[in-house]
């Protein structure tokens, strides 16, 4: 698996620090361990600055190269955990109960210090690396905080790019696409209130259970009749709380459940469908049907040359054959989006070979992928912002 020599000199220190990373989970913003981690290890390369305090708990380092040019190109990883039960017995487990690095940000983070000591003791490049250790990925929009909190126009940032692990996709491969390359996401609450009563007298109430259940099966009516086929959008209902006794109709329901889209039009869509519907269904029974959207991502777009520039990077490293530049988009959701709406760049999926999946409690980082994506990282920058002559 090709990585860039003076990386592979070092793999050992960077496995180690991804496994005391691992053993110190932290969630959202609450990343006070890891981000003085990597400040410190950011301090001790010899970054040229190192901002805390980003986007509340971020951490940014520069990195200026021998060149006295001004361009900037940004690099992000993610430092939260999740608030798994981590169950595999290994060396260097969590020691936090209720949770574990079980998305890799672990090894994001640490593939991301690599490409930092390596260009801090290089500096074979004309401008600034710019490197962002981003908090609360899973669930806190971290990556729209930093972006508000000013990063691009900060640190001069005219590209950024972004890393992010793949189970199943083999060690020493890389995947990445133009155009969306990872949905949007909603949460939403839908609220249906009928009348309640007693269960052996249902002519006397209105039974939001029932008038709920219809509500569920018209929700999957939006992709299957509202969504062009050649589109992709996923609505699921997740969570649904209803009453308390086994004799008693309740008066309300609550449902809660996820919106996912490749397309602002399929998304903007279905978000009105999904209010429609509520509120039309639970009508036609006597009761009313409510929803809020609540914590959102919007779609992971690539900029086509930003995209087809990093998976050149990628085939300079391991061969065309190893990057896969038209793979599926996934469902899953990413806040790197936010950055992705302010300036140019792309995301790409770096192959973990045949681990547990992502957010699963047996899921962990393969350390030996990590002197790829840290050589990656060095050469988008080195390629991105060469030394003249």
């Amino acid at each position: 698996m090709p990585a860039i020599d003076a990386i592979r000199g070092f793999a050992a220190e960077m496995a180690a620090w991804r496994q005391d990373l691992h053993a110190h989970p932290e969630l959202l913003y609450d990343v006070a361990r890891t981000a003085g981690f990597v400040a410190d290890k950011l301090e001790r390369f010899g970054c040229d600055e190192v901002a805390t305090g980003i986007g509340r708990t971020g951490v940014v380092g520069v990195i200026r190269g021998r060149g006295h040019g001004s361009r900037a190109i940004g690099l992000r990883a993610d430092m939260d955990a999740l608030p798994i039960q981590e169950v595999r017995d290994l060396p260097y487990r969590s020691t936090v109960p209720g949770k574990m690095h079980a998305c890799g940000h672990d090894g994001h983070t640490a593939m991301l210090l690599g490409a930092a000591k390596y260009l801090a003791a290089t500096r074979a490049f004309d401008g600034a690396a710019v490197l962002i250790f981003q908090p609360a990925e899973e669930g806190g929009g971290g990556g729209e905080a930093m972006v508000e909190d000013g990063l691009m126009e900060r640190f001069g940032i005219g590209s950024v790019y972004g890393m992010h692990n793949i189970p199943g996709l083999a060690l020493g491969s890389f995947a990445i696409r133009p155009g969306p390359i990872m949905a949007s996401t909603d949460r939403f609450t839908l609220t249906i209130e009928g009348r309640g009563g007693h269960a052996a007298l249902p002519q006397d109430a209105i039974d939001s259970v029932l008038v709920a259940s219809h509500v569920i099966v018209a929700l999957q009516s939006i992709v299957s009749r509202s969504v062009d086929p050649l589109q992709s959008a996923v609505v699921s209902v997740c969570a649904l709380d209803a009453g308390e006794a086994f004799n008693v109709l309740p008066q309300t329901v609550t449902m809660r459940g996820t919106l996912r889209a490749l397309s602002r039009d399929v998304r903007a869509a279905a978000k009105i469908r999904i209010a429609d519907l509520a509120a039309n269904v639970a009508a036609g029974f006597g009761a009313r049907g409510s929803v809020d959207f609540g914590s959102s991502y919007p779609v992971t777009e690539n900029h086509p040359a930003e995209a087809a520039f990093m998976g050149d990077v990628a085939a300079s490293l391991v061969g065309e054959d190893r990057v896969n530049r038209d793979v599926a988009p996934m469902m899953a959701a990413e806040d790197f989006s936010y950055m992705l709406g302010r300036r140019p760049g792309a995301y790409l999926f770096l192959g973990n070979g045949d681990s547990a999946a992502l957010h699963h409690p047996h899921y962990d980082f393969c350390d030996a992928a990590a002197p790829l994506g840290a050589s990656l990282w060095a050469r988008l920058v080195e390629t991105g912002l060469p030394l003249a002559g």
